[in-house]
């Protein structure tokens, strides 16, 4: 029996071989749906006489690919591997990393390692086991949301076996180019806040400009293309599978309740499944999901646990109904659409929910061309096996509207930001009111807003410039959102009553010394678990 590898694959195998025999440290950062967790198998299989430490966000994840495997090899399954979630081996003892003993570790989705707890498993794991050589497995090594941190520099000394974008993998053939439609479902809220913004505009020019591009903006989103009809002309496997990414409980309840107002012309009876992280049937009704081979629609509806890991041969496509995600969450949904050595074109529904998400697939697109860009420039033509892909954009004339309703309210990046440096000089600090106005008339407070999102990737738009960053710093920028900075409050108050107090059993009324009540926090008993899952 042998383990064949993807070409691509191979190649990044070879690399990885050779880093960790010079380095003893190899990253491979390829995309989701490139099959990389085969690469460490691949190392599985190769040393099998090796005791190999394998790590990874979830059994669960880690169990689908050991399926995908078994089915790709025609049964071949390591048995030389001691798996551990990244939650499990931050709780062992000296005692149990002492008994590890592994020839070679294997971090998948090695940028999960930045999380505070998880990092320190593996980092007492690397301390007490410093020769041993370390490859890592990731479809992004930056962390958008924890200040850009590279994890490649963090942990594998920047040493890099194979990278591959999203774009390129789309470019050469890897993954074959979807079909993308782009459309929208929820906007009157965007346009109400438009039409506040439009009235406290300072100069009449600039609001009679601006009242002009809103109305316009109205008009072409009220006869843009209804999502039945979408849906309708869309879904050519009308029997097929789709994935459902929604943003949390609440939400995927309220997008299963439209399923009948959308999906009512493809399949009157659609069979919808739902899963979720915290659910203790999700692999069941993954399973089911994956099972169903009947002549009817299916929808999995799900949350988190499908956004990285996890695959199914035969989705048809996803649907992307976000409200705003991060760089790595946004191509990790689209992943589960591409899939190396797919038989069929995925589509992505990229049914975004606010007028400022239209722009994601943009980022795509750029790295499709810089692969291009790269591969004629260097007589490498061959390689361009797509440089292009079906974009069905649904709302482009509103997306011209949006961009010149944008530009007759804002002020240029200098602008705003020499009045964020005065508010600074005034106040001390840029933690300013989202509906804050100057005196001339900007809208400051959402414009700080709109840096933080950008910085952090939560906001659609051109990245900022280091410059600007730097800028930023300099007048004091606060880039956590304030329930990032809340939630790090009361979980630091409860830290501290756990270690005195052996428990989180706080009175109802229990105040700490700094003013924090966190009794009702602790009878919910889940501060501790959910950071340390993180």
């Amino acid at each position: 029996m042998a383990l064949e590898l993807f070409r691509h694959n191979e190649e990044a195998y070879k690399a990885v071989v050779s880093m960790l025999a010079e380095r003893n440290k190899a990253a491979v950062v390829h995309p989701t749906g490139t099959g990389k967790s085969f690469i460490g198998f691949k190392l599985c299989y190769d040393n099998s006489d090796k005791i190999i430490c394998w790590l990874s966000p979830s059994r669960y994840i880690y169990q689908t690919q050991l399926e995908n495997l078994k089915e790709a090899s025609g049964g071949y399954e390591p048995q030389n591997v001691k798996f551990y979630t990244y939650a499990k081996l931050m709780l062992l003892s000296d005692e149990n990393f002492s008994e590890i003993k592994p020839d070679y570790i294997i971090l998948d989705e090695f940028h999960r390692c930045g999380a505070e707890y998880w990092g320190m498993g593996v980092q007492k794991l690397l301390e007490m086991y410093p020769d041993t050589p370390l490859l890592g497995l990731s479809a992004t090594a930056i962390r958008y949301l924890d200040n850009q941190r590279d994890m490649t520099d963090e942990l594998f000394d920047g040493n890099i076996a194979s990278e591959m974008t999203l774009g390129d993998a789309i470019v050469r053939g890897i993954l074959d180019p979807p079909k993308y439609i782009l459309s929208i479902f929820s906007y009157q809220k965007d346009l109400d806040e438009y039409e506040k913004r439009v009235k406290n505009a300072r100069y009449k020019s600039m609001r009679d400009k601006a009242e002009e591009y809103l109305e316009a903006l109205r008009r072409a989103l009220d006869k843009a293309e209804k999502l039945d009809d979408i849906f309708d002309k869309h879904m050519e496997n009308r029997a097929g599978k789709y994935i459902v990414f929604c943003a949390n409980r609440e939400h995927m309840d309220d997008m299963i309740d439209k399923a009948d107002e959308w999906f009512h012309k493809v399949d009157k009876r659609p069979h919808i499944y739902e899963a979720y992280s915290n659910d203790p049937e999700m692999s069941k009704a993954f399973h089911e999901f994956k099972e169903d081979n009947s002549d009817h629609l299916k929808l999995l509806y799900c949350i988190d646990m499908l956004n990285e890991g996890v695959h199914v041969d035969d989705v048809s496509g996803v649907i992307l109904l976000r409200p705003t995600i991060s760089p790595i969450i946004y191509k990790q949904q689209i992943g589960r659409a591409l899939s190396a050595g797919k038989s069929q074109r995925p589509v992505i529904f990229d049914i975004v929910n606010n007028i400022e998400n239209l722009y994601s697939i943009d980022s795509i697109k750029e790295e499709m061309k810089v692969a291009v860009r790269y591969y004629r420039s260097h007589d490498s033509e061959g390689m361009v096996v797509n440089d292009n892909f079906e974009l069905i954009d649904k709302v482009e004339d509103c997306k011209k509207l949006f961009d010149k309703l944008e530009e007759s309210l804002s002020a240029s990046w200098d602008i705003m930001y020499e009045n964020a440096k005065a508010y600074y000089e005034k106040n001390g600090d840029l933690e300013i009111p989202a509906t804050y106005f100057t005196e001339d008339g900007y809208s400051l407070g959402l414009w700080i807003n709109t840096q933080r999102g950008l910085y952090r990737g939560t906001h659609n738009g051109k990245p900022l410039t280091q410059m600007q960053i730097d800028a930023l710093n300099a007048i004091g920028m606060r880039w956590q959102s304030i329930g990032e900075l809340s939630w790090e409050r009361y979980y630091e108050a409860a830290k501290k009553y756990y270690e005195e107090n052996g428990n989180l059993l706080a009175p109802y009324s229990y105040v700490n010394e700094n003013g924090i009540n966190i009794g009702p926090v602790s009878y919910t008993h889940l501060t501790l678990p959910t950071k340390l899952e993180v």
